[in-house]
């Protein structure tokens, strides 16, 4: 090995790197975003007298409990969302499949611990189950496949679409690391069990974005490129839109309006995410969820730094905690970090070891690429029997 080739190899962050990078920066994106979910960019500026800058308290201070019922959650103060708890336990059933995921998964492992296994809930500030935790679309995974036995791969038909099941596939695109074909197939068939149409799609797409991050030499355009490859319909229209606008900037500042023109002919929501149009989140072809294109924009706008990408997202508003949540994911895969100090104040305040999810899933990843070659050289072995080409060394 040369001397050349040895210095790019060490400065080429690693499969573990990469992996705790991509799942400690999804859930600080998601904690710094939580508080300001759900407002514009001008809101946001208003009620912290300037831009968000890092951790701050809940939207309507001490009284987050009744202020809105709907949602009685502790948003803030470094707390993480359910986005995040989502995370936590896809990769608990890789933890326990180690091998590829299906909608049949989702059944069999991740609705069970959803519905069974007590855990701290920082929102909630009280151990119970997720299931407490998690939103309306997610609840939808409990109803369908434990109550209503419906086929896993079908159970996501009629479920509201949105980014519910995107905002948690980051692990499938690191178990398939380097192959984005590969994350969005897999991340698709999860996702049957919980989303359809843009929704399904963008599961796929950004478990995609994630895994091609993780690419030596990956960057925000390869990035991008490797999702239009995949993107369908009205995703792919959105991803290329915001991100040929996202390419004109370099400060999140300047992008933030831009980036929302760039995406509102996809996005069903509407102008005030708090009251969505009659026609938000219904499945279409035409459409995409908003989400995903704007985290995208965001890492080319930061030029793929991890702490640059996500205060964008956060300070962009609207479901930030999510957007935040995407762009923490690709820009940590990439090899950015987030800063320290903003990992251990979430991880402090949410009570939850950030590290230990990584270090399990890189296990998982090695342990599923060793019976990925396995599987392929038995095929290899098996076509060249048939006449066809001969096994590869």
């Amino acid at each position: 090995m040369t001397r050349e080739s040895t210095e790019d190899r060490a400065s080429t962050p690693s499969l573990a790197e990469r992996i705790t990078g991509a799942l400690v920066g999804a859930a600080v994106g998601d904690a710094l975003g939580g508080p300001v979910e759900g407002y514009s960019p001008e809101q946001i500026t208003d009620r912290h007298a300037g831009r968000v800058h890092g951790v701050v308290g809940p939207w309507n201070g001490d009284a987050w409990r009744t202020a809105r019922p709907v949602a009685p959650y502790h948003k803030g103060d470094g707390h993480v969302t359910d986005d995040t708890l989502m995370t936590h336990a896809l990769v608990r059933v890789y933890a326990r499949v180690r091998d590829h995921l299906d909608a049949y998964a989702v059944a069999d492992h991740l609705v069970p611990d959803l519905m069974t296994n007590p855990r701290w809930i920082p929102e909630l500030e009280a151990e119970t189950i997720p299931l407490h935790r998690i939103f309306l679309a997610e609840k939808w995974l409990v109803a369908r496949l434990h109550y209503g036995h419906v086929d896993p791969r079908e159970a996501g038909v009629g479920n509201i679409v949105n980014c519910g099941a995107a905002m948690y596939m980051a692990p499938v695109g690191l178990v398939n690391a380097a192959h984005p074909a590969t994350a969005y197939a897999e991340a698709l068939d999860v996702a049957g069990a919980h989303q359809s149409s843009y929704g399904r799609e963008a599961a796929g797409v950004f478990a995609a974005a994630v895994a091609a991050a993780c690419a030596p030499g990956a960057t925000p355009e390869s990035v991008v490129a490797a999702c239009l490859s995949l993107a369908k319909d009205g995703t792919r229209e959105a991803i290329e839109r915001v991100c040929a606008e996202a390419a004109r900037h370099t400060d999140f500042e300047s992008a933030l309006g831009p980036l929302r023109e760039a995406v509102a002919p996809y996005d069903t929501v509407g102008p005030d995410y708090r009251s969505p149009s009659l026609g938000a989140r219904r499945p279409s072809r035409l459409h995409a969820i908003e989400e995903l294109p704007v985290a995208l924009g965001m890492v080319l706008v930061a030029r793929g730094d991890a702490r640059h990408a996500v205060l964008g997202a956060v300070n962009y508003g609207r479901d930030c905690d999510s957007i935040a949540t995407m762009a923490g994911a690709v820009t940590g895969a990439l090899g950015s970090s987030v800063p320290e100090e903003w990992a251990k104040t979430v991880a402090e305040a949410s009570r939850l070891d950030l590290w230990e999810p990584a270090v399990t899933l890189t296990g998982v990843a090695r342990e599923v690429f060793a019976r990925d070659v396995e599987r392929r050289r038995a095929h290899e072995r098996a076509f060249a029997q048939l006449g066809g080409a001969g096994c590869s060394d």
